[in-house]
């Protein structure tokens, strides 16, 4: 049975995690003789489509690799171009059909780079689904897995001077509570569009044992038939998080 309100676990055979990495749009604009807004307008809309489905299907969590610190090097007019769609998709009545469906909202990466404007918005949308106990969804903006370890080490470095922590003691759990979305499982699944085989500096504390899936699908032609592809090939994989073969449980 699927479990739609997020007080269960995710049904058995499903990740129940699922990191994103949108790639394809202006390629898959080009392709079409369109400029590149138009794939990423498209790519806004198979975004919330993956949101609702994820939560049809009764997933935990859902990472979307929205804007990378890397991103900022792109000509300027994308850039504009994204942080104008960034801003109109928080202000659509999407959030407001996600709120009602339980779904809360959160974000991750460097913020501070952005518009007051769209600060306030990201804010706005947090508050509002912030007691929603359904899908959380993680839209990571102005984000790199490196930034992250690197916030993660200078919160410690502080508290250490602080007297909150004793150097001695820091270990792997330490950092793991500086780390984004501490509160959250490590992915269970990740999935690239685009035909490219990397992470590009997304999650790379948290991706230590994510199954990794590659597709040459567009990130704006990523349809229902394409997630059940991605979840098919998932259900196949052997997952020992390091033990022998033939225990495939996590410890």
């Amino acid at each position: 049975m699927n479990n739609t309100d997020g007080n269960e676990p995710a049904t058995v055979g499903l990740p129940r995690h699922i990191a994103v990495i949108m790639d394809g749009n202006n390629r898959w604009a080009r392709a079409r003789g369109e400029r590149g807004a138009t794939g990423h307008r498209m790519g806004a809309e198979v975004a919330r489509d993956l949101v609702f489905s994820c939560a049809d299907k009764g997933i935990e969590y859902l990472t979307l690799f929205a804007f990378s610190s890397e991103n900022w090097l792109r000509p300027k007019k994308e850039v504009l171009g994204l942080m104008a769609l960034f801003l109109s998709v928080l202000q659509r009545q999407e959030i407001q059909m996600m709120h009602k469906r339980n779904v809360r909202l959160k974000f991750i990466g460097n913020r501070s780079s952005f518009s007051p404007r769209l600060q306030k918005h990201m804010r706005d949308v947090e508050e509002l689904t912030r007691d929603n106990t359904g899908l959380v969804v993680t839209v990571a903006a102005d984000y790199g897995g490196r930034w992250d370890i690197a916030q993660a080490a200078a919160a410690i470095a502080e508290a250490v001077k602080q007297g909150q922590i004793d150097s001695a003691m820091i270990d792997v759990d330490t950092l793991q509570q500086y780390i984004s979305m501490s509160d959250t499982p490590d992915p269970d699944l990740c999935i690239r569009t685009g035909g490219e085989q990397r992470i590009s500096n997304f999650l790379l504390w948290q991706f230590a044992y994510t199954e990794l899936y590659f597709t040459e699908c567009y990130w704006p032609d990523f349809d229902q038939q394409q997630f059940e592809l991605a979840l098919e090939d998932f259900r196949g994989r052997k997952r020992r998080f390091g033990r022998e073969s033939g225990t495939d449980e996590r410890p």
